[in-house]
């Protein structure tokens, strides 16, 4: 499958994601899924509009993992139904800004929406692919995104331009699902899994390795939700794998991580693809 069709295939699923939240339905944790339920607290959610909390298809809570500081300017690669820019947005304060960027014309709809529902006044939501940040160099602090990345199928130009964009001493702090040892050959060639955050996740330590080829330091991955065999089961049924013959051999494979890694201040990066 090429990146067309697989950028293609996303666009299909999330815009029908949208589009069954606009209508009153859920595509998040509320509806059981073993990777997007119960990532946000009462109180996070408490304040934000119901729409951006039933569009949550993340598999973390991004905006915790990293402090946001008044004034500071966040951008969401793939920011969905708008929950974690607007979480960001409220911490960062009327001087701060937030971006959210997605490709997926539902998705920004619904997301903007919900900035209007929200009254949030200092959120811009922007058009484009994570892969072509449209942002200019050195204009974030903090990089943030939710299971995501992982949906990329050129993840090292992701990181490049995360790495791009970052102010010096900028942090980078994602969640994401990682791999934690080999993967059935059927669950990497599946699309639906791919585009349900599973296929496309990358080993730990292949994680850290982009990273740092794109000059990122202080580079960290914490799995911090390790699926069994009853959730293995559970996403793989519904994506044309036999869950039986998969499962157990996918038990424990993946996990929900915490990634972060910070800009160098002064970067020693000389190679193409970090210096500007």
């Amino acid at each position: 499958m090429t990146q067309t069709d697989m950028k293609s295939a996303i666009q299909e699923k999330y815009g029908k994601a949208a589009q069954g939240v606009s209508t009153g339905g859920c595509c998040g944790g509320d509806c059981g899924d073993p990777i997007t339920a119960n990532l946000y607290s009462d109180t996070e959610t408490s304040a934000l509009p119901k729409e951006a909390v039933a569009a949550s298809l993340g598999c973390g809570n991004p905006t915790a993992l990293t402090e946001l500081r008044a004034g500071e300017t966040v951008l969401d690669l793939g920011s969905g139904g708008g929950i974690d820019v607007l979480l960001s947005a409220r911490r960062v304060g009327p001087s701060g800004k937030a971006y959210g960027l997605d490709m997926t014309d539902e998705m920004l709809a619904l997301a903007r929406a919900n900035q209007a529902r929200a009254g949030a006044t200092n959120v811009e939501f922007l058009k484009g692919e994570i892969e072509a940040i449209p942002l200019p160099d050195n204009s974030v602090d903090v990089v943030i995104s939710n299971c995501v990345i992982n949906l990329s199928t050129d993840k090292s130009r992701v990181l490049r331009e995360a790495f791009r964009v970052l102010r010096p001493g900028g942090r980078f702090a994602v969640s994401d699902v990682v791999v934690r040892g080999p993967v059935p050959d059927e669950v990497r060639r599946n699309v639906e899994l791919w585009v349900g955050c599973v296929a496309g996740a990358l080993d730990e330590s292949e994680y850290v390795a982009k990273l740092a080829a794109a000059g990122f330091a202080d580079v960290s991955v914490e799995p911090w939700r390790v699926y069994d065999l009853a959730q293995a089961r559970e996403f793989l049924t519904n994506a044309g794998v036999d869950p039986e013959v998969v499962a157990s051999q996918s038990e424990g494979k993946f996990a929900s991580a915490f990634i972060r890694a910070t800009k160098p201040a002064a970067s020693s990066c000389c190679g193409p693809e970090c210096c500007h």
